[in-house]
């Protein structure tokens, strides 16, 4: 059976939405975050007024749920975590950092990031032949960076490791001013910039190259308050930076509301995840 490809969208080298009509007549349309979170494409024949969701094979199903589940309860509980953390540095007593209370997030916000990556790896793929989507067999590991699924999970989850150094340097004493901006602020904004770009591609995928707010879309209400979320993280790490001359951050309140707001958007993005699953 052959099959004519008769629109792709995307941005660059990327592709987010493929329309293709089948030998028989039938139009199927695969979209890269409805095929990896949902295990759909759509398929319509020709007078029908709606497309028919086609699923994927009951095995990629439950793989899909059962990763969404964990990535979503993850994030869930780092964000609470960080959110929890940030409170402590910024109404406990003098002196409290609530810096285990963030190591304790930052080891769920890599939970999340390693279950979004593998919610990727794993997501079932078109079979353009068909106009379904096909299973593969189950790998811990992928390279496939001309995916912006791929790139876009791969980004976050470096991201969360990045902030995993931050992290665990901060439980470090005596360190110099130095030390300190080497050490916990640098892999800080590291860990920011990764998130924000990992934000940037996810809203590409999900609006498929235009920018627009997609009110109805519940995969754009998880992407547009992660990134929210990820834009406050980088205000707080500017706002965290220690300055040599005096040894005290660029503002401590903002660095502490940022990260406690922006937290609060990554735990809040990952109960709206919980609907987002096949």
């Amino acid at each position: 059976m052959s099959r004519t490809e008769a629109r792709s969208e995307g941005a660059g080298p990327f592709t987010t939405r493929l329309t293709w009509r089948l030998m028989d007549g039938r139009t199927a349309v695969w979209e890269s975050r409805l095929a990896r979170k949902r295990g759909l494409l759509t398929v319509s024949a020709p007078g029908e007024p709606e497309a028919r969701p086609k699923r994927a094979d009951t095995v990629s199903i439950g793989r899909l749920r059962r990763l969404n589940a964990i990535a979503a309860a993850a994030f869930t509980l780092g964000g609470f975590l960080f959110a929890l953390g940030a409170g402590v540095a910024q109404f406990g007593p003098g002196g409290a950092t609530g810096a285990w209370i963030y190591f304790a997030g930052g080891l769920f916000f890599n939970t999340g990031g390693y279950a979004s990556l593998l919610q990727a790896v794993n997501a079932p793929r078109r079979d353009s032949e068909s106009g379904s989507l096909t299973g593969r067999r189950w790998r811990w590991w992928s390279y496939e960076p001309g995916r912006i699924d791929w790139l876009s999970t791969f980004l976050l989850f470096v991201g969360t490791l990045v902030f995993g150094v931050n992290l665990l340097d901060s439980l470090l004493q005596g360190l110099s001013v130095q030390q300190t901006d080497r050490l916990i602020w640098a892999p800080d904004m590291v860990g920011c910039v990764l998130f924000l770009v990992s934000g940037h591609l996810a809203l590409v995928e999900v609006c498929h190259g235009r920018p627009r707010v997609l009110a109805g879309d519940v995969g754009w209400w998880i992407v547009a308050v992660n990134q929210f979320g990820s834009v406050l993280f980088l205000v707080s790490a500017l706002a965290a930076f220690t300055r040599p001359e005096t040894g005290s951050l660029v503002n401590v309140d903002i660095a502490n509301w940022g990260t406690l707001v922006g937290a609060l958007c990554f735990s809040a993005g990952g109960v709206i995840q919980f609907f987002e699953r096949p």
